[in-house]
């Protein structure tokens, strides 16, 4: 297993940027797919990108693609999620997620991650 830990989360206005950072602890941080969830109010959590192992393959919920970038760097045991042009409705606390999914399951339900971080609070201002 591998834990994690987020950062990166913050208060930022309509057309801003974040950047998240996940740092994951072990040796096999390279096995696992990395993903990133979130969570607003009242809401059910739900996906927003995924990479692969190798990092070569990434996935996006539709609402986020082109202004998202998610990325890792097996070598610090991290992935990140660059955020741009944020909108109010990006507001949530995103978790990541680490899981080890062969390449033929999908990375967009979260019943494919069986570790997770605790989760950084973004909020967008309108």
């Amino acid at each position: 297993q591998v834990q994690l830990v987020e950062s990166g989360g913050g208060l930022v206005q309509a057309g801003g940027s974040l950047r998240l950072s996940c740092a994951a602890s072990g040796r096999s941080f390279s096995t696992y797919a990395m993903g990133w969830f979130r969570q607003a109010p009242g809401k059910e959590r739900e996906f927003v990108a995924a990479i692969r192992q190798a990092g070569t393959i990434t996935y996006y919920i539709d609402s986020v693609k082109g202004r998202f970038t998610i990325s890792r760097d097996n070598a610090k045991n991290t992935v990140c999620l660059q955020m741009n042009s944020l909108k109010p409705e990006d507001t949530a606390v995103y978790s990541c997620a680490a899981g080890r999914a062969a390449p033929w399951q999908p990375l967009t339900q979260d019943s494919q991650y069986d570790n997770w971080g605790q989760g950084t609070q973004v909020t967008v201002s309108s």
